[in-house]
């Protein structure tokens, strides 16, 4: 099966945006955790889940869960020393929740605020969770009866543990990942259609292929634009923490991205200022061809011998460009040799005669004949008229005038210089 071009390049669209937004994202969260620390986290004993709390005033739920598995792997040090668990009221007079704690070791303050997540008045679910407590330490002390018991019962808890917090996470992340996913194919499909759609307005309205390819474009991108902030809101990140993000890792992205934005300023520019357009035929270094297509990241240009070549934005606008084709006419030249023997100005009328009723010549401006040089053995002339600006034309209007003087200079029995031919003289010695 082959793809299409277009489809090709959408394509390649699609993972440059996506590869994009990984780095953002990528960069954002160790200061973000923008999944990490909302919702609610699972507390458990060797691998085990016990139940699941939210934040508190000074804690997320993911630390405050990893604190309270601290304190339950700090008890069963001690698994003699395990009494039944104790709800008390808090020492603190601000906060108006319970504590359960075992063999005097706090474990976890029940908040007001644990209570209503979990729809149950405050002293039930603190005795809920603290014979949740007491079964989950019977068990788990009865598995570290002995030192083998130990040694399987950690090695086992920590596998369980970690797949069951690698469930977690993709539970929590992978829909999100869809959403956004879903959500990037969506704006796609839309760019496309605006950019389809700004295609027939501009050729209706401005008919201007370059004025066309900057509002497809600018169209286009703008859409992906608003698709990011759209999918990264999906993702869990916040316009606010996105800016935010996009705030503190500016300088390293800046740094990262700094060509693929060279190129896209430069592009911006290219479009809008229009040094040349779609069609144009230009010099950039040692490339010379017509251009195709004016993209945000390269000019896209087909050389004579019909290959492509993709100029860098950034390359394209600061180097010297020559528009051979900004005007419709362009002067060409031809440059002949010939002999001191030659009449000067009835040559000369004969050549700039011939030059002028070639084919493809324009009737003005005329065309001219100047003696521009004096070589050793040779006069040299340049025959000077006017063509189509376009090289395929100019080229061949300036062979047909060469081919016309040949033939004009032949007529009028004008010898034409022949660098193989030497002349050779003999000296006779003297007797």
């Amino acid at each position: 099966m082959t793809l299409s071009p277009r489809l090709v390049m959408a394509l390649l669209n699609l993972s440059r945006t996506l590869a994009l937004l990984a780095l953002l994202c990528a960069a954002m969260l160790p200061t973000t955790h923008a999944w990490a620390q909302e919702g609610v986290a699972t507390v458990r004993l060797d691998g085990r889940t016990l139940f699941r709390i939210g934040p508190s005033e000074a804690l997320e739920p993911r630390p405050r869960a990893r604190q309270i598995e601290r304190q339950l792997a700090a008890v069963l040090e001690t698994p003699q020393g395990i009494t039944p668990a104790r709800i008390e009221p808090t020492e603190s007079e601000e906060d108006d929740g319970l504590q359960i704690s075992v063999a005097g070791r706090p474990l976890i303050v029940v908040t007001p605020a644990d209570a209503e997540a979990n729809g149950k008045p405050l002293d039930r679910l603190a005795r809920n969770w603290a014979a949740i407590i007491d079964r989950a330490l019977a068990t788990a002390a009865k598995r570290r009866d002995s030192d083998r018991g130990r040694f399987l019962t950690s090695v086992q808890s920590s596998v369980e543990t970690a797949f069951a917090r690698l469930l977690e996470s993709a539970i929590n992340i992978i829909p999100r990942v869809l959403a956004a996913l879903l959500v990037l194919l969506l704006f796609w499909g839309l760019a496309t259609a605006v950019r389809a759609l700004m295609k027939k307005v501009v050729r209706r309205l401005a008919n201007d292929l370059t004025v066309e390819n900057l509002v497809r474009q600018v169209s286009y991108y703008a859409v992906w634009v608003l698709g990011i902030i759209v999918a990264a809101s999906a993702f869990g990140l916040e316009p606010s923490t996105l800016a935010t993000g996009l705030g503190l890792t500016s300088l390293a992205l800046g740094f990262a991205l700094k060509d693929i934005l060279s190129n896209f300023v430069s592009g911006l520019l290219i479009l809008t200022l229009r040094p040349f357009q779609l069609g144009d035929q230009i010099i950039i270094g040692e490339t010379e061809g017509s251009v195709e297509r004016i993209e945000l990241r390269a000019t896209q240009i087909r050389t004579y011998d019909g290959r492509r070549v993709l100029v860098p934005n950034a390359e394209t606008f600061t180097s010297r460009v020559t528009n051979n084709t900004a005007a419709p006419i362009r002067r060409g030249k031809v440059v002949c040799m010939l002999g001191y023997g030659v009449d000067i100005d009835a040559i000369s009328a004969v050549m700039r005669e011939v030059a002028q009723q070639t084919t493809g010549v324009l009737a003005t401006p005329e065309a001219s004949v100047h003696l521009i040089d004096l070589g050793e053995s040779q006069l040299v002339f340049d025959v000077q008229f006017w063509c189509d600006s376009r090289r395929s034309d100019f080229v061949a209007t300036a062979s047909e005038v060469r081919k016309s003087l040949i033939a004009a200079l032949r007529a009028a029995r004008v010898t034409l210089p022949d660098e193989a031919r030497q002349n050779v003289v003999l000296h006779t010695p003297k007797a």
